[in-house]
């Protein structure tokens, strides 16, 4: 795979990539690499995101600057509990032919978007959510009988509100794996939070530095980044670990887990322009492919505890194994 008009062509693309990155920084003082940086390579990597975090604090307008500087087509979706399938996938509209006579119409929903924001998903009742799930493990929409392509590239960012629950659904395990990543959305600091009541600033969505095109280029040439077999032993005894039976674990994570936390090293690799995938683009992956998925313990739970909590231990002995080859 590697010559020299691929490596211009990579470094082209990946200094592009970081542009945008420097315009969404300053627009999110602080959060440039536990918020933007993961979000921008989950979209770039095709995959889906869920946002936690209060209201307020910026969720929609990151997504929307995320789609206006990858160049994609955004749409978003409140959720309510009286929200339709059909709302969000599209219904069929009888309308009458400039030739003569009636027919349906198919006019698409919102998910027909390259970049999806699924706002307070759960707040939608469990038949609404389930209308996203062949969206999000398919890339296609079942309506009417018919099955139809959702735009390419697709990813769904969903937000939910942690503290809020009444008149909520709560998203069940089957949904909540689909998404690669669960990314918590600080409370701003003193000083930033001291900037922003002085005098918000004009927020401008950024200047267009992609296209849907090169989006979906840059996800098939981060597929090609190579991955140490240490590395690959290393997540997939990550992942293992926590279906080991430990007290403190209820639920492990699944397949899926192992998946996302690559494919997202492999992006953030290529960001860097490198080829490979070190131990370290792995390592800042693992906490929000897993934070969702792992169900804690009662008495993890009764103890204060958080998924982050077990991560070093978890790493630890996920790292001898893989030195070990076992």
């Amino acid at each position: 795979m590697y010559n020299i008009e691929l490596e211009r062509r990579v470094g082209e693309l990946a200094q592009r990539v970081r542009d945008c990155l420097e315009v969404l920084g300053k627009a999110f003082l602080g959060q440039r690499e536990s918020l933007v940086e993961p979000l921008l390579f989950a979209i770039l990597g095709g995959r889906h995101v869920l946002l936690e975090g209060l209201p307020g604090l910026g969720k929609t307008f990151l997504v929307k600057a995320v789609a206006a500087g990858l160049g994609c087509r955004f749409s978003r979706i409140q959720c309510t509990p009286d929200l339709m399938p059909a709302d969000v996938t599209g219904t069929e509209i009888l309308e009458e032919r400039p030739e003569g006579g009636m027919a349906f119409d198919f006019r698409v929903g919102p998910v027909f978007a390259h970049l999806v924001l699924a706002d307070e998903l759960n707040r939608a009742t469990p038949k609404t959510q389930s209308a996203l799930l062949e969206a999000m493990e398919e890339g296609q929409v079942t309506s009417f009988g018919k099955t139809r392509a959702l735009p390419r590239p697709f990813s769904l960012i969903g937000t939910q509100n942690p503290v809020e629950m009444e008149g909520t659904y709560p998203l069940p395990e089957a949904q909540l794996d689909r998404f690669a990543l669960c990314l918590e959305v600080p409370y701003p600091d003193e000083e930033v939070l001291g900037a922003l009541v002085v005098g918000p600033p004009k927020r401008e969505l950024p200047t267009a530095v992609l296209d849907s095109e090169t989006v979906l280029e840059f996800g098939d040439l981060a597929q090609e980044v190579l991955v140490a077999e240490e590395l690959v032993r290393y997540v997939a005894a990550l992942c293992s670990l926590t279906q080991g039976g430990k007290p403190s674990i209820r639920l492990g994570a699944s397949p899926r887990a192992g998946i996302s936390i690559l494919a997202l090293a492999r992006v953030a690799a290529l960001v860097q322009g490198r080829f490979h995938v070190s131990r370290q683009d792995v390592d800042r992956f693992v906490l929000p492919a897993l934070r969702h998925r792992i169900l804690l313990g009662f008495e993890a739970k009764a103890r204060g505890m958080k998924v982050e909590d077990l991560l070093p231990e978890l790493r630890e002995q996920a790292w001898t194994r893989a030195r070990k080859g076992s």
